[in-house]
């Protein structure tokens, strides 16, 4: 079997189909980085359908995703790994629905690619090649970490403190962050200076901010599959224990709760938004990528500030397409506009709380 590269042509029909608002940032982003970038979030994206599916046992899940690790570093692992994630997972799934434990069609269409990407990865010049092996290593890591921590088919458990939420709010989209910034500062040259640690730890930020708003977005769902992001140092200072989260009576109490969660994620934003100015206006593509994905989680969290029970199962809160849109013209039109840019990100950030 030959392992070709993915033709930029072909990364937009496996990306519209795995991802919506992401896909709207690695749209944008200039063809010194896209490809790069967006293969990367491929296979992050491909390790994420093998940690999630319900039709593999999860010893092998994270056998599964040993073996993915060891591609990055081996090319010569690729097929026969693609081979038992397609016949493990993809086939095995196929007359599942999603919520049923079994991958998505696009998912599914993923997997089949999934060689494709992890030989594009390969041939990537020798900086980018190592930032992406680490980005992915620290992904995987906290997936198998998180499927340790929750078994399957076992009690509720909760985060013991806020530290671990932090640390897991870092390996699920904090590296991002920081693998997003050091590629575009090392191929970008009107950015080179986001390099610097301390616009390093703003994107870190960033990245921390959309996890947060996941966490408090996909918590009555992380909640069913046994799972309690919100630390037990955090519910004890609320009164509360996991289990008052699913109750549909006790949890009116965990507002409080909540509240306290966006306020963790809105610092986070209020760190990110100088990362997004540091963008030269000239970088007008660069600023979007970075600022739509911050707008919208905001937008998210204006959503579950508005909610009378964020944490009820049977009325999920997400941002509706036309926000989206909303989002995506105000933000071209501003993008230019150091002050109007600013004026609209406080409009947002006051609804958000």
């Amino acid at each position: 079997m030959i392992l070709r590269a993915v033709p930029d042509r072909s990364l937009d029909e496996i990306l519209s189909g795995v991802s919506r608002s992401f896909y709207l940032s690695l749209a944008v982003l200039p063809r010194a980085i896209r490809s790069q970038l967006s293969v990367a979030y491929l296979v992050a994206r491909a390790a994420d359908t093998i940690a999630d599916t319900r039709v593999v046992r999860e010893a092998r899940r994270l056998e599964l995703l040993d073996g993915l690790r060891a591609t990055l570093a081996d090319e010569r692992k690729i097929v026969p790994l693609v081979a038992e994630v397609r016949r493990e997972v993809g086939g095995a799934s196929a007359d599942l629905a999603p919520h049923e434990g079994g991958a998505s069609p696009a998912e599914r269409v993923l997997l089949e690619r999934l060689g494709d990407c992890l030989r594009t990865l390969a041939e990537f010049e020798p900086g980018d090649r190592g930032r992406t092996r680490q980005v992915l290593g620290t992904l995987i890591s906290g997936m198998e970490r998180d499927l340790q921590r929750f078994p399957e088919g076992g009690p509720l458990r909760a985060l013991e403190t806020l530290a671990e939420l932090d640390e897991h709010c870092y390996m699920a989209a904090g590296c991002v962050g920081e693998y997003w910034t050091l590629m575009t500062a090392s191929h970008v040259s009107a950015v080179r200076r986001l390099q610097r640690p301390d616009f390093v730890a703003r994107g870190v930020r960033l990245g921390k901010a959309l996890q947060m708003v996941n966490v408090i977005r996909d918590a009555a769902a992380d909640l069913a599959q046994g799972r309690c992001y919100a630390p037990r140092e955090l519910l004890e200072r609320h009164g509360l224990e996991p289990a008052d989260l699913i109750d549909p009576e006790r949890r009116r109490r965990a507002r409080p709760l909540v509240d306290e969660l966006q306020a963790l994620a809105l610092a986070h934003v209020d760190a990110a938004f100088p990362y997004v100015l540091a963008i030269p206006r000239t970088e007008a593509r660069l600023r979007l990528a970075a600022l739509w994905p911050l707008w919208i989680g905001l937008g998210t969290l204006a959503r579950l500030r508005a909610a009378d029970d964020p944490l009820d199962p049977k009325a999920p809160v997400k941002i509706e397409r036309p926000d989206v849109y909303r989002i995506m013209a105000e933000s071209t039109m501003a993008v230019g506009s150091d002050r109007l840019l600013t004026i609209l990100h406080e409009r947002r950030r006051r609804q958000a709380g």
